[in-house]
């Protein structure tokens, strides 16, 4: 029987892609490619999930590609031009499970700082019953020890943990420890795995429905209108 669910934050509750910043600023997809794959790439943006500072993140590609001054800066200056906003579809999915009063945790490769300027600009990831986020304990995904100082923390049972993440190498991580873990395809196919675990009844209305958020309070509605946003 699963007792909590754990999410993931980017790419399954908030979309979250760095082109969505740079299309625009480049206006040149070759280009664009370029510098993500070069200069901020992933490996380097994991650094900062780890809890790296920014200064000395960006002092070391600036040294490298002073070319890309402008454009390195502006990877933590317009940050949240970033995202796209709250996968709402999948906040209904989370605020159900809220409203059955099902314990619900947060397991996020997020750098320490923003996620501070992310709780401020999306209220709802306040609704947590607890979380584990890399910068602020300086270990990440798909890392074991995070996984397991996810379960020691919150004195969880693996066989009775479900987590999603959009990552398949996070997801397999997980399962390496015996949680049931799942990889982020889409709402519906998180609706059906929320299913086939017996944590939504089949053809509940209620979990597809919609859900507002309001600081740390929710009523039972999300939508594109919703509150889940602060700008």
């Amino acid at each position: 029987m699963i007792r909590t669910v754990v999410f993931d934050l980017g790419g399954v509750l908030l979309d979250w892609d760095p082109r969505n910043l740079y299309r625009d600023l480049f206006n040149d997809d070759e280009r664009m490619e370029y510098f993500l794959g070069s200069v901020c790439t992933s490996s380097w943006n994991h650094t900062l999930d780890l809890g790296r500072s920014w200064s000395d993140a960006r002092d070391e590609l600036i040294e490298r590609h002073p070319e890309f001054k402008d454009y390195i800066d502006m990877y933590w200056d317009r940050w949240l031009d970033m995202f796209l906003g709250p996968i709402h579809e999948s906040i209904d999915l989370l605020m159900y499970l809220k409203r059955k009063k099902v314990p619900l945790l947060a397991l996020s490769n997020w750098n320490d700082v923003k996620f501070q300027v992310a709780l401020e600009e999306f209220p709802f990831l306040r609704l947590f019953d607890g979380r584990i986020v890399s910068g602020e304990v300086k270990l990440a995904k798909p890392d074991p020890a995070i996984y397991q100082l996810l379960l020691d923390t919150y004195k969880l049972n693996p066989r009775e943990t479900f987590f999603v993440d959009d990552r398949i190498e996070n997801v397999e991580a997980a399962r390496n420890l015996g949680i049931h873990a799942v990889q982020f395809i889409s709402p519906a196919q998180l609706e059906k795995d929320l299913a086939a675990h017996g944590l939504i009844p089949e053809g509940d209305e209620g979990a597809g429905g919609e859900c507002h958020v309001h600081g740390d309070e929710s009523s039972d509605c999300c939508g594109g209108g919703c509150s889940c946003h602060a700008r």
